[in-house]
C-alpha cells in the first residue's frame, strides 16, 4: 500500500516521514530585524496582544556582478507570553527568530472597503544577536 505526497510515491510504513510532512503543512520560520517596537494591547480577558513588522533581506549577484539586496516586511502577531516577551524585550532593529504559522484574515477599513491581510502568528520568539549592555 502507497500514499501520494508531494507528487512522489511513497511506501505506507514511512510513518515519520509522513507525519513530520504532516507537521510542516502550515509552518513559517523567519530570521530578520524588528521594524519598530512591538504594539501591545490588552484584551478584555486581560490577554495581550502584540503586532510587530520583521524585515527580512536576501543578497544575490545580478547579471553585472553587482550585489542586490531584496528586502522582505512580514507583519507578526503574537498573543499571551509571546506578547509579553516581545514588549519587555524587542525593540527596533532587534533581530530575532520566530516561528508559527500564516494566518489570513479580512476586515472592513474606514470606508466600508473589504482588506485581507496574511499574518504570521508566532508560537516561538527567539533573541539573537548581542546582549544588551542595560541595567
Amino acid at each position: 500500500m502507497t500514499e501520494i505526497t508531494n507528487f512522489k510515491t511513497v511506501p505506507a510504513n514511512r510513518d515519520t516521514k509522513l507525519e513530520t510532512m504532516y507537521a510542516l503543512k502550515n509552518k513559517v520560520q523567519l530570521i530578520g530585524n524588528l521594524g519598530g517596537k512591538p504594539e501591545v494591547k490588552e484584551m478584555e480577558s486581560g490577554k495581550k496582544l502584540a503586532t510587530f513588522n520583521i524585515a527580512t533581506s536576501e543578497s544575490y549577484r545580478n547579471a553585472k556582478g553587482e550585489k542586490v539586496t531584496e528586502t522582505q516586511w512580514h507583519r507578526v502577531v503574537a498573543w499571551g507570553k509571546v506578547a509579553e516577551i516581545a514588549e519587555k524585550y524587542l525593540d527596533k532593529g532587534k533581530e530575532v527568530a520566530i516561528e508559527g504559522k500564516l494566518v489570513n484574515r479580512s476586515y472592513n477599513d474606514k470606508d466600508g472597503n473589504k482588506k485581507y491581510i496574511t499574518e504570521v502568528q508566532v508560537s516561538e520568539l527567539l533573541l539573537l544577536g548581542a546582549k544588551s549592555t542595560e541595567a
